[in-house]
């Protein structure tokens, strides 16, 4: 029956673009930073006294 050849298409298109968006948030979410070591930062760090000078 070709009248129902649109629903066809728009099938294809809603699976195609729930992939998509899951493949784009799988590879967002999955992305960790690289975080710089510890003693790194504590080498380069100045350390400012928290005291008030009135």
């Amino acid at each position: 029956m070709p009248q129902m050849a649109p629903i066809g298409w728009l099938s294809l298109f809603i699976i195609f673009s729930i992939t998509f968006m899951m493949f784009n948030m799988m590879n967002y979410f999955s992305f960790t930073p690289m975080m710089p070591k510890l003693n790194l930062i504590n080498k380069n760090k100045i350390s400012n006294s928290m005291n008030w000078k009135w």
